[in-house]
């Protein structure tokens, strides 16, 4: 049935999961929109939004192809959809082929700087797949990946770099590494067994959490820094306040002696951060827009 086939993609390439990023994506736009002085284009927006999809897609499929044998043979991913055969791996990569295509596409209609920066994008979010072969800052490459989206929404619509969404991209990429860095604590023994590269497999599991304790203590100082480079008023500093304590909730939830709750420090305190902070930082730029 295919309303199944769309349910086994959606799962392929966890479309849940779009909620880390689009909300980046969208504070970027409404940066430009806001903060630049740019005239909205609801062309533009789902544009952009569609860029968001089709990149995020194509990364997400092409991990789970390249590292096909490898989810196989780890019993937390056994079960995915190309080890378990519910997707061939050659279906997949013509996923992948074909949400790159429309990616590029897609850019092609906003602006030139956009389309000609496209290719870079793709070596970036897909070259990712490729790190833990042989970097343990992998975590590192995909908090590059996803912090494209703001500064990349923010290109879209002015055509040019700034550095406040600039600062966003950092803040961006040192939360996704960290948590990430969180996420791969359950794979270190395999990892090390399989000679695979992770902070975990490199410092064990208390020097990993120092280490994405690191990296989230400057995520939440860029979110103070944007605040007050950007003039943002107090709307803006209850989401980047609860932004922040979702940092701090998360380190709480897992310790070196308990991974019971890495799902949950994973997927719902990193939710509610990223949709929090864009929600409120948003409604900041239109209620006290000049």
């Amino acid at each position: 049935m295919a309303s199944d086939t769309i349910r086994n993609y959606l799962s392929l390439v966890k479309f849940s999961h779009t909620i880390f990023a689009m909300p980046f994506a969208l504070t970027g736009f409404f940066l430009a929109v806001t903060w630049a002085g740019e005239p909205f284009s609801l062309k533009l927006f789902l544009l952009v939004v569609l860029c968001m999809v089709f990149a995020r897609s194509a990364a997400m499929a092409f991990n789970r192809w390249l590292d096909a044998e490898i989810d196989r043979r780890n019993p937390r991913t056994a079960k995915r959809e190309i080890p378990a055969g519910i997707i061939s791996a050659s279906n997949a990569l013509y996923f992948v082929i074909g949400n790159v295509v429309l990616f590029m596409l897609t850019t092609w209609f906003i602006n030139p700087l956009c389309f000609f920066l496209s290719p870079v994008a793709i070596i970036v979010v897909l070259g990712y797949s490729y790190t833990k072969r042989f970097t343990a800052l992998c975590h590192l490459v995909l908090g590059v990946g996803l912090s494209l989206a703001p500064i990349g929404a923010f290109l879209a619509v002015t055509g040019y770099f700034s550095l406040l969404p600039v600062l966003l991209s950092v803040m961006v990429l040192c939360w996704v590494s960290g948590f990430d860095i969180i996420y791969s604590l359950q794979d270190e023994d395999f990892d090390r067994s399989q000679q695979l590269h992770s902070i975990p497999a490199w410092l064990g599991k208390v020097g990993a959490l120092r280490f994405s304790e690191v990296l989230h203590v400057v995520s939440a100082g860029l979110a103070v820094a944007i605040g007050l480079m950007g003039g943002f008023h107090w709307v803006y500093w209850i989401g980047a306040a609860v932004f922040i304590g979702m940092l701090i909730a998360q380190h709480r939830l897992v310790k070196p002696h308990d991974l019971s709750r890495v799902n949950i420090a994973f997927m719902t305190t990193n939710g509610i951060a990223s949709v929090v902070y864009a929600v409120f930082a948003i409604a900041d730029m239109f209620i006290f827009k000049s």
